[in-house]
């Protein structure tokens, strides 16, 4: 009976939530998610907070000892996620510009690039849908509005970045646009002509206006009264919500001095990793000189972003052929590899991972940046591990394949973002394991990213915790990575626009390896490393104290 009522309350959880997010719902292809792309008003986010609060009621209503084990996870899981987004309200995210990197932009940007158009209705639903998008930025604006009045503003360092990835959204022509796009693999003769020109319309004469409108307001807003702090705990209850953030991301109780003691403690070990390899490849001791070769050798740098994408799409595929080695669980849908598009590379990471529709109407997408420099070889392994497979897209996709579990669990990967991250972390590091790190130039590349993700536990700390400047920031980072100054702005840019997100990588990845290490020192000759990777994959999403607990129990599994 108890476990019972759990199922059909987590049903309706999920529903609700879906239906409240249409991205989500139209990867599932949910009705409600035809004529709109986000739900964010500020009567959005009371509503859901007032139905949140009542499912974690209905949900104490049930007794957890009277469940069985694998019901008491989705339990906990369940009053997590409730109460994680209740937390968020009363510390009044929803008031907070979290608009950098990912604003409402991107996200619709996201979803169109999702979208496939395959009868007249499909595209009468899409230009609903793209007509609703002048009043999800009033929405926006409405809340930021009401943010600002209470002390919630930009940081300086951001203003720019935010007005820039917005704006760089019109600049290019109608038919070459994001909106456009889905248009142009409708077979012809399919829609009629005028429903095209109608969008061509919608494009030119409301889209470009408003999204400029929404950039214009934003400045008004931000500008005259913004802030220079980088911190997050400058801002009203700021502690309080970058304490909040760290516990979120690391689905743990973190201390940010103890995370930042870490981190250094990884960066000096990583550090004597490199030192290794600057030996191995004839420079010495020479960190320094390694670097900048490694920095300025055309001989590692693709000739454009084509022949980039291409290189990785190759890497890709050979690494795909690999998989079986490692794993025995491989999920039924791929990947295509993409590049940034130009007008968006400059604000964007050098790869991201976009998987494929829950409902599986497309492949997933591997984003790789179009500014090369930004992008040299020896980084390309570890890139592809880590967002192709069997990093992000391999992982998603086989979590949405596990019918067994409550769809929350398959769906809420933003909730277990540890464990996400920390998984695709771990994921380069397989490449030691294929033997694909076979000269210092690759082990250097494989080592860099590493570092990438210790610093980040340093300087996100930093930021947030500490009082450090953006320039204390940038700083550190050119001291230990090779990446062009540039591309470590951005980065920085990304730590202060998303509080506490970076701390997640490294968390999990600590996590994965201690699991490891244990099943391996426990387990001797009856390791199977296919079998530990494929009990890993089918926790579902996960904090990390659940994933210790189902690795732990398939090693006493094991040993018997």
């Amino acid at each position: 009976m108890q476990s019972n009522n759990l199922a059909a309350l987590a049903a309706a959880c999920w529903d609700f939530h879906i239906g409240e997010y249409p991205p989500l719902a139209a990867e599932h292809g949910d009705p409600r998610a035809r004529h709109i792309f986000l739900k964010e008003s500020i009567a959005d986010h009371r509503h859901r907070n007032l139905v949140d609060r009542e499912f974690i009621l209905k949900l104490e209503a049930i007794n957890r000892e009277e469940l069985p084990s694998q019901d008491r996870i989705t339990y906990d899981l369940l009053h997590r996620e409730l109460t994680v987004v209740c937390e968020q309200f009363r510390l009044e995210e929803y008031l907070r510009p979290q608009i950098y990197p990912f604003g409402p932009e991107a996200v619709i940007g996201s979803a169109i690039s999702k979208t496939v158009l395959s009868d007249e209705q499909a595209l009468q639903d899409y230009v609903i849908r793209l007509a609703s998008i002048p009043q999800v930025f009033e929405d926006y604006l409405e809340r930021f509005r009401l943010g600002a009045s209470r002390g919630y503003v930009l940081p300086a360092a951001l203003l720019e970045p935010v007005l820039a990835t917005v704006r760089a959204y019109v600049l290019e022509d109608v038919e070459a646009c994001a909106w456009y796009k889905p248009l142009r693999n409708i077979p012809k003769g399919t829609v009629p002509t005028a429903l095209i020109e109608e969008v061509w319309q919608l494009i030119a004469n409301v889209l470009k206006p408003a999204y400029l409108h929404y950039a214009d307001e934003l400045e008004a807003i931000y500008r005259p009264a913004i802030r220079n702090s980088v911190s997050c705990a400058d801002a009203p209850m700021g502690r309080e919500y970058y304490q909040h953030l760290v516990s979120y991301y690391t689905t743990a109780d973190a201390d940010p001095d103890e995370i930042h003691r870490t981190g250094l403690a990884e960066v000096e070990r990583i550090s004597t990793a490199i030192l290794k390899t600057a030996n191995e490849a004839g420079f010495g001791n020479d960190v320094e000189t390694f670097q900048n070769y490694l920095r300025s050798a055309k001989c590692f740098f693709s000739t454009d972003a084509n022949a980039l994408r291409e290189r990785i799409e190759v890497l890709s595929k050979r690494i795909d052929g690999r998989i079986p080695e490692l794993f025995g669980l491989i999920p039924r849908m791929t990947y295509g590899v993409e590049s940034v598009p130009e007008a968006l590379a400059a604000y964007y990471p050098i790869a991201s991972a976009h998987p494929n529709p829950a409902n599986n109407t497309s492949a997933g997408k591997f984003w790789v940046t179009s500014l090369v420099e930004r992008c040299p070889s020896y980084l390309h392994i570890p890139l592809v591990l880590h967002e192709g497979w069997p990093g992000h897209l391999m992982h998603i996709a086989l979590l949405q394949e596990m019918k067994d579990l409550p769809a929350f669990r398959r769906y809420s990967m933003a909730g277990y973002i540890a464990y996400i991250e920390g998984w695709a972390l771990y994921c380069e590091g397989l490449g030691e394991d294929l033997g694909l790190y076979s000269d210092p130039y690759l082990r250097y590349g494989r080592l860099e990213m590493e570092i990438h993700r210790a610093v980040r536990l340093v300087v996100d700390t930093g930021i947030h915790a500490l009082g450090w400047t953006r320039h204390d920031a940038i700083t550190y980072m050119q001291k230990y990575l090779t990446t062009s100054p540039a591309a470590i702005e951005t980065e920085v840019n990304r730590y202060i626009g998303l509080p506490a997100q970076a701390l997640s990588y490294k968390t999990g990845e600590m996590k994965i390896l201690e699991l490891r290490r244990r099943a391996e020192q426990r387990l001797g000759s009856k390791f199977s490393l296919k079998k530990f990777h494929d009990r890993l994959v089918t926790a579902g999403a996960v904090t990390l104290e659940v994933l210790e607990a189902h690795v732990q129990e398939w090693i006493e599994g094991a040993e018997h």
